[in-house]
């Protein structure tokens, strides 16, 4: 039998497999964080406190000493992208290239990045209004980026941790689960939809507000995916909101007096 032949018949798995694939890479990363995220709002509405009172920290401190701190944040972002490592090796089972199939590599670098540029310009000036009146229609809780203490590697490690978040969404969320739904014959706006409300769910651990707005920029991301058939430049929008909104917190926290 050919190579050609073999790469058919692997490409025709059946919708069983496929769903099976969804299911296992969700429920070892994004669909997993879901899950939390609604039993973690669930917590919070169930507070006393006002919503808009409460604070989320994200990228804390895991221990007081510091070498021992660097340790666990790198092993957290290490095994955080190993579902990546699986959703990339599953799509690769048809013999083609994953990366290249979900354009997720480097054949373009100026275009990616100057169109991430670009995405995260329209993303981040309206999300900060989101937030904000989110906040002020107690929908949202108050979000603090990061919480480490200060060492030579914080920094660093925040753009770590900002350009794992976006591998990881951007590759499982959008590369993999649209190729997916696409091979089991979903139609378009039931993927980008899917694609989206995943995104918003899991970001509900910060509030209604932070989810729709998510979900929103979900959607963009899903239709930009499906007109360019490219990763990289999500990948890379992302990654900059990321590293603006975490190092710039842990720059200008105390000057302007945020939580």
């Amino acid at each position: 039998m050919s190579q050609a032949s073999d790469e058919t018949d692997v490409d025709r798995r059946s919708p069983r497999r496929l769903r099976a694939e969804i299911w296992i890479v969700l429920g070892l990363s994004l669909g997993q964080s879901a899950v939390y995220a609604v039993v973690s709002l669930i917590a919070k509405l169930t507070e006393d406190t006002a919503l808009r009172d409460q604070v989320v920290t994200m990228n804390v401190s895991r221990s007081s000493r510091g070498y021992l701190d660097l340790t666990y944040q790198l092993l957290s972002i290490g095994f955080a992208l190993v579902p990546v490592v699986l959703a990339l090796y599953l799509l690769s089972s048809s013999g083609r290239s994953a990366t290249r199939a979900i354009g997720f590599d480097f054949a373009k670098p100026g275009r990616d990045l100057a169109l991430g540029a670009g995405l995260a310009a329209v993303v981040g000036i309206p999300g900060i209004g989101i937030y904000l009146l989110g906040r002020l229609l107690n929908v949202n809780a108050t979000i603090a980026p990061e919480g480490l203490n200060e060492h030579w590697w914080t920094i660093p490690v925040l753009v770590l941790a900002a350009v794992e978040n976006a591998v990881v969404e951007e590759v499982i969320v959008v590369g993999f689960l649209m190729t997916r739904l696409r091979q089991l014959q979903w139609r378009l706006p039931a993927i980008i939809a899917t694609s989206a409300v995943l995104r918003g769910s899991y970001h509900l651990y910060q509030g209604f507000g932070m989810a729709v707005g998510n979900a929103l920029m979900g959607v963009l991301f899903a239709w930009w995916f499906h007109r360019t058939g490219r990763v990289m430049p999500l990948v890379i929008a992302h990654t900059i909101l990321d590293v603006v909104s975490f190092v710039g917190y842990a720059l200008f926290r105390d000057a302007l007096g945020l939580p």
